[in-house]
């Protein structure tokens, strides 16, 4: 199992530790709902730099980064960012990710810890043709998000950036903690607002601990994974691996408005026709109408009892004090305010399809 460059720091702050994507991280420090609470309101920091990175550069940097991705890179300028994703052949996604335009030639993908080699492997393959310089960084750079809405102010006093000035989906790369050339990128998986800062694995300790000595006055805590899980959910963010996968489609995922058709890209056709007809399936919102929580893997059944799909994310919502969930089902059932049912255990708990995000702020 890997180590980050913080995983001693974090076992010295009393952090539970667990195995997730082959590397050691913290999955909480005081528990998932104060931690959860401190991004919401004030200001919270996730080690997320088992995250891979890959540098994409050359004249056909671009060309290569249209055909593997879904969305429409060439809209990127120098400065801003992109969600997209990785269509495989047979119409589901290899992965989910961010595209970075770095320089004009130069991109930076970040992508799933858990997909590190079968996305590198997917996009060396279609490299074939282009013949762009690819880079594989994972293992020298580590990430940072810091996030919620004090993020900005508590953070202001460690770069000569005005924070302020860079809007979502939009990143610069400057001083911050006391080292040169960090990316401090305005994009975040909490919906709470805030950054995510890359920097080399030499650098992270100096800029985790100036970090901590900024947002002190802020109440700035270390944040686990299982509260990332919770917020990224409270917004109806895809997980891979749970809600999107090698199988599902961009359209069944909701995922229609970063699948872009003014160019050709892996698959591009047979998506084309999916969205024309639409799909059979589509990923829901739900929240159970009585008390329990969904889990992963749990039934979603109709008002006979009869299986209609499986929850594929779901949690007791801090938030809202709630059990809320994902899961996909037949197209009559997706009309928001529609009613199922989750089985838990013996009981099939009522639940009512609802518009994302579930967190309004």
């Amino acid at each position: 199992m890997k180590n980050t460059a913080l995983s001693q720091t974090h076992e010295k702050l009393g952090a539970k530790m667990v195995a997730f994507a082959g590397y050691n991280m913290p999955v909480s420090y005081e528990g998932v709902n104060a931690e959860h609470e401190t991004v919401r309101n004030g200001v919270g920091v996730f080690d997320v730099s088992h995250m891979g990175e890959f540098l994409i550069e050359g004249p056909n940097a671009l060309d290569l980064i249209q055909k593997v991705t879904s969305n429409d890179a060439s809209k990127l300028t120098v400065g801003k960012a992109q969600y997209s994703c990785l269509p495989n052949e047979t119409g589901g996604i290899v992965d989910d990710l961010i595209v970075y335009r770095v320089k004009e030639e130069t991109y930076l993908l970040v992508v799933n810890a858990s997909n590190i080699e079968k996305d590198w492997n997917h996009i060396a393959k279609y490299n074939e043709v282009y013949n762009a310089e690819m880079k594989d960084l994972s293992e020298k750079y580590s990430l940072l998000a810091i996030q919620g809405p004090k993020a900005v102010e508590a953070m202001q006093s460690i770069t000569s950036v005005d924070l302020r000035q860079i809007k979502f989906y939009n990143f610069v790369v400057a001083d911050f903690a006391g080292i040169d050339h960090v990316i401090i990128s305005a994009t975040g998986y909490t919906g709470s607002g805030g950054f995510e800062i890359y920097c080399k694995n030499t650098e992270v300790k100096q800029v985790w601990d100036k970090v901590f000595e900024a947002g002190a006055k802020y109440g700035i805590k270390p944040i686990g994974l299982a509260a990332r899980d919770t917020l990224r959910l409270e917004m109806g963010y895809c997980l891979y691996g749970n809600d999107i996968t090698d199988e599902t489609s961009p359209f069944e995922a909701g995922l229609g408005w970063i699948t872009k058709f003014t160019k050709e890209f892996v698959n591009s056709e047979a998506l084309a026709r999916e969205k024309e007809h639409g799909p059979k399936q589509k990923l829901v919102a739900f929240e159970l109408d009585d008390r329990g929580i969904p889990r992963q893997g749990y039934d979603i059944v109709d008002g006979q009892g009869k299986t209609i799909g499986k929850v594929t994310s779901g949690t007791m919502s801090p938030s809202l004090g709630k059990g809320i969930g994902l899961g996909y089902v037949p197209n009559i059932f997706t009309e928001i305010g529609s009613k199922i049912n989750v089985q838990i255990r013996k009981n099939a708990i009522p639940a009512t399809v609802v518009k994302l995000p579930f967190y309004k702020g």
